[in-house]
């Protein structure tokens, strides 16, 4: 038996690029079992993906991250290919991204962008995209290359342990940091990207959307991260409170006075604040290291692909 590959294209009106998409996947991955999630379309795109060979699902909740904890959940297969259907992604690499995915073996394989056209990255979206990069990879000691990309290959262990609590496009952001989290073996590989069909709109909302993402991060990281957390707002009002209080302090060597009564107060108070906050991060991290363990525990339950007895690409090469 040959291994079970399946696509994931989340689509919302996306019918004049659907077709596209699925049969690049089918040609690119002979074999393979495309799903087309249609997320509340207005237009023919169910109709067209299933013209084009794909089996078509709905989910009513809206947001990519809806359809993606979805189809995490409903699809039964050994490796999964995540792409938007709005045709941007080479859908034709697929099979370059799963071959790689096998020889690692790797959990997690990113379709790295590089633009084909100097238009197909919205304005701000670049250096939105570094600014996340960046602060992503500082905060989990990482190095990020293209966090936001929705090109992505899993193998069922991966898939089958993410939690998948986004509900919108910040599911990649998620998708990310479980990888790093995890510390799965995972890589990454470069993928055209290029211009939307004309007359078709991006769902993208870039402001919208990136500060869902940038409050994405700072609730992931007080929740993977408590002590650095928890830790650097201790450290700001520590500095508050020695800033106010010094002085005080100096005042009452001197004088053996404190007419400052309230400044002392809220010196004081800022510094208690401090070590609670510092506590909580201790106490949190010791909650969060449990928790990992417990992931992991339920990640290595899940067998390994490279051992799997029926493992053998869609195409027929050998493993």
């Amino acid at each position: 038996m040959g291994t079970q590959v399946a696509a994931i294209v989340p689509c919302h009106n996306e019918a004049m690029s659907v077709s596209a998409v699925v049969r690049g996947l089918q040609d690119a991955v002979p074999g393979i079992t495309v799903y087309v999630y249609d997320n509340n379309s207005t237009d023919d795109t169910a109709e067209v993906a299933k013209q084009a060979g794909a089996i078509v699902r709905t989910e009513r909740a809206r947001g990519k991250g809806n359809v993606v904890r979805r189809a995490f959940a409903d699809i039964e297969a050994d490796i999964y290919v995540l792409i938007d259907g709005d045709d941007t992604y080479d859908a034709g690499r697929a099979g370059e991204l799963i071959d790689l995915l096998r020889q690692g073996p790797y959990d997690h394989v990113t379709g790295v962008r590089r633009q084909l056209s100097e238009t197909a990255y919205r304005p701000g979206h670049t250096i939105g995209n570094r600014v996340f990069n960046a602060l992503v990879g500082m905060i989990f000691r990482t190095r990020v290359s293209d966090m936001l990309s929705g090109y992505r290959v899993f193998s069922r262990r991966f898939v089958k342990s993410f939690p998948a609590l986004s509900r919108g496009f910040e599911i990649e952001t998620e998708l990310t940091v479980h990888a790093l989290n995890l510390r799965v073996p995972q890589a990454e590989a470069d993928v055209g990207f290029t211009d939307r069909a004309d007359g078709s709109q991006s769902k993208l909302r870039t402001y919208h959307d990136g500060w869902r993402i940038l409050w994405l991060i700072l609730g992931l990281t007080r929740h993977e991260r408590p002590l650095l957390y928890h830790g650097l707002i201790a450290f700001a009002l520590v500095a508050a409170s020695l800033a106010l209080g010094l002085p005080v302090v100096a005042e009452f060597a001197a004088t053996g006075t404190v007419p400052r009564l309230p400044t002392a107060i809220l010196a004081s108070s800022l510094m208690i604040l401090a070590l609670l906050l510092l506590t909580t991060g201790f106490i949190l991290d010791g909650l969060r290291r449990t928790r990992r363990e417990s992931t992991r525990l339920s990640y290595l339950a899940l067998p390994c692909h490279a051992h799997s007895p029926t493992w053998r690409s869609a195409a027929g090469n050998n493993p």
